[in-house]
């Protein structure tokens, strides 16, 4: 069985995160979905495909942290 491995000439990184307002007065709030869906939709339009991602939790000013949806994006 041949194994193809895929290679991009161009990557593309781009990090989403989630909402500020949510994570000072609830303690957290949900990964923004619809911008995320909107991200991937335009960036696809434009030819780039999603090759990898991970979900990194990253300090938010002094006592809070929040989300972020790390993208990266090859064509």
């Amino acid at each position: 069985m041949k194994r193809e491995i895929m290679a991009y000439k161009e990557y593309k990184v781009l990090a989403i995160t989630e909402g500020a307002l949510g994570t000072l007065f609830l303690g957290a709030s949900g990964m923004p979905l619809q911008k995320v869906e909107a991200t991937l939709n335009k960036e696809a339009a434009n030819g780039w495909q999603l090759v990898f991602q991970v979900i990194e939790n990253r300090r938010f000013w002094l006592f809070w942290s929040r989300e972020t949806v790390i993208v990266t994006l090859g064509r």
